[in-house]
């Protein structure tokens, strides 16, 4: 007997465990039996459970725990044509929620979040791509990405309502060129710098020449000047020093003479080792003879 209650509590508990289950906040819950999700009876309506603790049917319902909070999906850059025919590398994002929780559940294989992401990835690229078909390149670029993301978001928020999936917002990050386009756009690029480079050379060595041969002129002409009054100050100075010398001559006729042959010796011994073959009876040992000059 006792054997009896004791497994009749055991069961008892296991059945009062297994109709208990906790949704945790920032999730909520659906109540799947027999591979049907439970509705409410009167409306027709998906049972959603929020936070908190809940009661099912033990062992034959199943609870399904969805994420309820907002979710980034951010894939890898991808390839779109632009009405011009012209490739562009896209990087985007994608803010969503689930907004039906038994559409969601049944369209992505019991709520596989893997798959609901690859399934919107798929809608929001399809948006994207005929947004990206109807523009230019300096349309996409200069002015209407804006647009561009709205349209985007309204086709891709329309589309993603059959997987019970809302939209919240879908940004164009980057928007680069293919790299064999962008390499040649930069050897582009570069050959036309080059070229403006070489011709402001060109231009600077013009400058230059011009420069220089006007400071050459300027140059010629100063050396000129200068040469000029250097003349007309040695002339006068020479002249000056004549008539110093003038002077000084005829007021002492012979101290004059004595003067100069003093510098004259001077000037031919400065050296030290310098040798003068003369003839002793000369004038210039006139004043080594005899200082008073006479033979």
């Amino acid at each position: 007997m006792k054997n009896l209650i004791a497994i009749l509590v055991i069961i008892a508990l296991a059945l009062g465990v297994s109709s208990l289950f906790v949704v945790k906040e920032g999730q909520r819950a659906i109540v799947v039996q027999f591979g049907k999700v439970q509705r409410d009876a009167e409306t027709g309506e998906p049972t959603v459970f929020k936070p908190g603790l809940h009661f099912k049917l033990p062992f034959i319902e199943q609870v399904k725990r969805l994420d309820a909070r907002f979710k980034t999906l951010d894939g890898d850059p991808d390839r779109f044509i632009t009405s011009e025919k012209k490739d562009l590398i896209v990087d985007t994002y994608v803010k969503w929620r689930i907004s039906d929780f038994a559409t969601y559940y049944l369209s992505t294989n019991g709520g596989n979040q893997q798959q609901a992401e690859a399934l919107l990835t798929r809608r929001v690229s399809s948006g994207l791509r005929a947004e990206f078909g109807n523009r230019t390149i300096k349309e996409i670029v200069s002015g209407e990405r804006d647009d561009l993301m709205r349209e985007a978001l309204i086709r891709g928020a329309d589309s993603a309502r059959e997987l019970g999936i809302e939209v919240i917002d879908v940004r164009v990050m980057q928007i680069n060129l293919p790299n064999e386009v962008s390499q040649s756009i930069f050897q582009r690029m570069r050959a036309e710098r080059q070229a403006v480079a070489t011709e402001h050379r060109s231009e600077g060595r013009e400058q230059a020449e011009f420069i220089r041969a006007d400071v050459d002129a300027r140059v010629t002409v100063m050396l000129a000047d200068a040469e000029r009054e250097s003349r007309e100050i040695r002339g006068e100075g020479d002249a000056e020093a004549a008539g110093i010398y003038s002077n000084a001559y005829s007021q002492d006729t012979e101290f004059y003479a004595f003067i100069r042959s003093l510098e004259a010796y001077k000037a031919s011994f400065a050296g030290g080792n310098d040798v003068l073959v003369l003839d002793p009876s000369s004038d210039f040992f006139r004043y080594l003879k005899d200082i008073s000059g006479k033979e």
